[in-house]
């Protein structure tokens, strides 16, 4: 009830401060690229209900590939990048998070075909809201990184990204409480602006 108040309240206030904000990105976008200004993407949220989940968009218009995205890709554009740097293509979410689809905290929503890819286990990882950060994309931070690296990305992200992003999920999900929460959000801050 707490966390659902908070998320509920701070996305509420957080929408209206950077409205701003939202506004300068939303007409770079367009200057850069045209539109659309926003990203969708159906993800699996609790209980294995798809949703909608909202971003800025970052990518050339049509682009098409895999749904992991490494550092440099070539279909970010010059303001996608940027964005993707500062974690700011991710603000929409606060749309998610007031719409009580994600939660500031919580493991990072997936897309259909990994979830699929979870054991009976793995699943009670859909037992709580997906978040905008969480133990995995603390410890995740670099991924795009790590797949840029790899020589086939998918691959790296399925057998060894994905099985770690799992463990930790679990291990927030067993260890879950609103103090656990505060110092998450502030770990990420400090490592978005580090």
């Amino acid at each position: 009830m707490i966390k659902r108040l908070f998320d509920f309240v701070m996305s509420l206030f957080g929408l209206f401060i950077l409205s701003p904000i939202l506004v300068v990105l939303s007409v770079a976008i367009v200057i850069s690229s045209g539109f659309p200004i926003f990203f969708t993407q159906v993800r699996i949220g609790k209980k294995e209900r798809p949703f909608l989940l909202m971003k800025f968009r970052t990518m050339r218009k049509g682009a098409s590939g895999l749904q992991i995205t490494a550092d440099k890709d070539p279909r970010i554009t010059k303001i996608g990048d940027f964005l993707r740097k500062y974690k700011l293509d991710e603000l929409p979410q606060l749309l998610n998070i007031l719409l009580g689809q994600m939660s500031f905290v919580g493991p990072r929503p997936e897309v259909k075909k990994y979830v699929d890819m979870y054991t009976s286990d793995e699943k009670q990882i859909l037992r709580v809201k997906p978040g905008l950060t969480g133990l995995d994309s603390l410890n995740f931070s670099d991924e795009s990184k790590l797949l840029k690296a790899s020589e086939n990305p998918e691959r790296t992200y399925i057998n060894d990204i994905l099985p770690q992003k799992i463990k930790l999920n679990l291990e927030y999900i067993q260890n879950m409480s609103f103090t656990t929460d505060l110092k998450i959000i502030l770990a990420t801050i400090i490592k978005v602006f580090s």
